[in-house]
């Protein structure tokens, strides 16, 4: 069965009495092309367990069930599982779960959750920074995450300073995220209004990072981009409140701060990288 095909969609959504649903983003591959691009991006092996994330009627889970040992793939929408139980049903390697992909816990009889899975999907806008916290924020995170996101939003969370962000600098501490290639609009249907990006997510094993108070870091970062277009030393001074004290920071002693890890007091938030933060975080002395 041709999943790619348009008229073979709507022959199953019509048999299922099911219409793709803006309500939860449902778009559908309608390029084989694109299907082969990000199989490849996956890198698959054969010992793999792969958590597919909103596969829809399985378009893409029939083609890495080929590949891997198990697919565990976690559907919400519940007459898009009716759906992938007809399309997936010669496959053995594939459990379909219905279930809210953020309210999902993999049972360890189905898959120990450790750095030996790996997290695709092709996720709507809405999903996309929750779904991407969920798994990187995980005591053991997946080895790799591979997945669809808008372009725009793909572009933010690989940008390099002076272009950096509050959405960057959260997926830059805990991963490396890197675009392997852009997909047109025209790739799906219903067409969304803007295009994909394939992009891939590897954590980060960093024990440097370990010993970050993460609170205070992101503490940190959101009172530095608090207002964006502001030079540094005025966001922090006026923001950031150190844990447990009353009061600001006064401009002084943030200019020092700053000066201290070699960065400019008048900089803005965005020209800093990680490592900045990082640095920044690591020589705030406790009160």
């Amino acid at each position: 069965m041709n999943l790619t095909s348009k008229r073979t969609i709507k022959n199953l959504l019509k048999k299922y009495q099911a219409r793709p649903s803006k309500k939860l983003g449902q778009n559908f591959l309608i390029d084989k092309n694109v299907v082969k691009k990000f199989i490849r991006a996956c890198n698959l092996k054969s010992k793999d367990i792969v958590l597919e994330i909103g596969p829809g009627i399985g378009t893409l889970t029939q083609e890495i069930a080929k590949k891997v040992k198990r697919v565990i793939a976690v559907e919400k929408d519940p007459k898009m599982v009716k759906v992938m139980k007809e399309t997936l049903k010669d496959f053995e390697n594939i459990d379909i779960v219905q279930k809210d992909i953020l309210k999902f816990k993999v049972p360890k009889s189905k898959i120990q959750m450790t750095n030996l899975y790996k997290a695709v999907g092709n996720l709507p806008f809405y999903l996309t920074v929750p779904v991407i916290r969920k798994f990187l924020e995980r005591k053991n995170p997946p080895k790799e995450m591979v997945l669809f996101i808008q372009k725009e939003v793909g572009q933010r969370i690989c940008a390099n300073p002076p272009k950096m962000s509050i959405l960057a600098v959260s997926v830059q501490f805990y991963a490396k995220p890197e675009i392997v290639a852009y997909v047109s609009k025209k790739s799906f249907w219903p067409q969304p209004k803007v295009d994909s990006a394939i992009v891939r997510i590897r954590p980060l094993i960093n024990a440097d990072k370990r010993l970050i108070n993460a609170d205070l870091f992101f503490k940190v970062v959101k009172a530095g981009f608090v207002h964006p277009r502001k030079q540094l030393i005025n966001n922090l001074s006026k923001e950031f409140l150190p844990a447990g004290r009353q009061g600001r920071i006064d401009k002084e002693k943030v200019e020092n701060w700053l000066l201290k890890n070699e960065i400019e007091p008048k900089q803005r938030a965005e020209t800093l990288s990680v490592q900045d933060w990082l640095n920044l975080t690591k020589s705030l002395k406790p009160r």
